[in-house]
């Protein structure tokens, strides 16, 4: 029986580390489910990051140094109803709140089969990420994602068990994609 390591933030330098996309440095075979992401991984990730639209980072297996997950982030603002703002305490005029969007995140086919919680432990380090930018440079409250229920149904469930709720101001059943958000103190 073939049973899948699980992965979390505890465990996880035993297996992989992270590293931000380098042009010098080989991408490799990455491959998920969703030809978009592999596109959008060699073709417009290096491009976005040298334009400064979007930082990528790989998780990569210490073992092979292959790409085992990835994840691209750029700067967010949401929109909140009066309900929202009450919901997370924030008693503020404006009609934005700052925030850090979960751009693409995509798990190789292949660590997908042989290790758990990738996807989740990518969450967790756009979370890690978010905090150092509120500690070291400018504040974002929420890390927020479109997620692409085109591709597959079930992220929604993935990222609500991950503490996202889904943003009511933006919502529109028409949509490919769902707009949700985490509070980062909460």
């Amino acid at each position: 029986m073939n049973t899948r390591l699980s992965i979390d933030s505890a465990n996880a330098s035993k297996h992989f580390y992270l590293e931000p996309l380098a042009p010098e440095k080989a991408i490799g075979n990455f491959n998920c489910s969703v030809g978009e992401y592999n596109e959008y991984l060699v073709e417009d990730a290096p491009r976005s990051q040298k334009d400064h639209i979007a930082k990528t980072w790989f998780l990569r297996e210490l073992r092979t140094d292959l790409p085992a997950a990835y994840i691209s982030l750029i700067a967010d603002a949401i929109k909140l109803s009066f309900t929202e703002k009450e919901l997370h305490d924030l008693n503020y005029p404006f009609k934005t709140i700052p925030a850090m969007k979960i751009a693409k995140l995509a798990v190789d086919n292949a660590f997908a089969g042989k290790y758990k919680g990738l996807g989740s432990l990518m969450i967790q380090t756009a979370e890690r990420l978010a905090w150092g930018c509120n500690n070291d440079y400018c504040a974002c409250r929420f890390l927020t994602v479109d997620a692409d229920i085109e591709h597959n149904e079930g992220v929604r469930t993935f990222y609500e068990k991950n503490g996202f709720l889904l943003n009511s101001e933006l919502y529109n059943k028409n949509r490919k994609t769902l707009s949700m958000r985490k509070d980062l103190y909460r």
